[in-house]
């Protein structure tokens, strides 16, 4: 029996071309144009931070999606493991912000890697490396332990605030664990779904197990909105602007989610929205590397 490629049709390709293309624009552009008319000091190299972000949360997803979908997945073939080539790329990704620091910044890497900045990246980058030889190991499941420790890593550098820095980091903690875990585990239940050509009951365990990560970014998600961004600088500021995107976003994931429940409970193919519910999520990722990137607004209102 013949497979299915991993990109499917031609026009399947070239719709996965012309998506990674608009990923890329987004990604190096997003920053520079959402700061437009906000006289907002411009960061250097924003747009290849930007891209570096996404690669480590793209890698992050992926891998964690992978232990997560596995014990969803029971019996029958699986897809082929990307969890190594995963934490490959978030740990190459990590290990070129640490370069782009440097280069940045001025200083050289000894200095570097004494900042705080420098020591959480380098930490990424290494937890990484350790979860990639831990998926290529016979005990792959090892790896959720450097996992964690790259997520608290993230947690810690995203929030280098001096007002309840505890609060912020463990927002992000789990804000970061739940995300990656809906995408993640929805493109490999997906993956798996096509491996066998069908699968539904795969698709409906995700869905109850889906429901806790959802109830946990819109919690966090909140919350953290609240407090980064005071309101009334949301349309004056690149991250109110950027931010503005984002429960769009979600609220169109939150609709395909409902659909393709609604579709599994009549018994008809939830694959269709469960597809575009991926995609969609795939953007909010995009939409989350630009958040860590554009001035934090904290402070700026009167």
């Amino acid at each position: 029996m013949t497979l299915p490629g991993p990109l499917g049709t031609p026009s399947r390709l070239t719709a996965a071309v012309l998506a990674a293309v608009a990923v890329l624009v987004v990604a190096l552009q997003g920053a520079g144009l959402a700061q437009t008319g906000t006289a907002e000091l411009r960061i250097p190299a924003a747009g290849t931070t930007t891209l570096l972000r996404l690669l480590v949360f793209t890698g992050l997803a992926v891998h964690l999606g992978e232990l997560a979908g596995r014990r969803l997945a029971g019996e029958g073939p699986r897809p082929r493991a990307w969890s190594a080539p995963a934490a490959l790329l978030a740990a190459a990704a990590s290990a070129g912000l640490l370069l782009l620091f440097t280069a940045v910044s001025g200083l050289s890497p000894s200095v570097v890697y004494g900042l705080r900045e420098g020591r959480l990246v380098l930490v990424t980058a290494n937890a990484f490396v350790l979860a990639a030889l831990c998926a290529a190991s016979r005990r792959p499941g090892l790896a959720a332990l450097p996992l964690a420790v790259a997520v608290g890593a993230e947690a810690l550098r995203a929030h280098p605030e001096t007002y309840q820095p505890l609060v912020g980091t463990s927002l992000t903690l789990v804000h970061l664990t739940a995300a990656s875990l809906w995408a993640g585990t929805l493109l490999y239940v997906l993956r798996t779904m096509r491996l066998r050509r069908g699968g539904r009951e795969v698709l409906v365990r995700y869905a109850r197990t889906a429901a806790g990560a959802y109830a946990a970014l819109a919690v966090t998600g909140t919350v953290t909105t609240l407090r980064k961004l005071p309101l009334d600088v949301v349309l004056s500021t690149a991250y109110g602007r950027v931010l503005l995107v984002k429960p769009v976003l979600f609220g169109g994931a939150s609709l395909l989610a409902l659909g393709a429940r609604g579709r599994m409970l009549s018994g008809g193919d939830a694959q269709a929205p469960a597809r575009v519910e991926v995609s969609v999520l795939a953007a909010i990722v995009v939409v989350s590397a630009l958040l860590t990137v554009v001035p934090d607004p904290h402070g700026i209102a009167p």
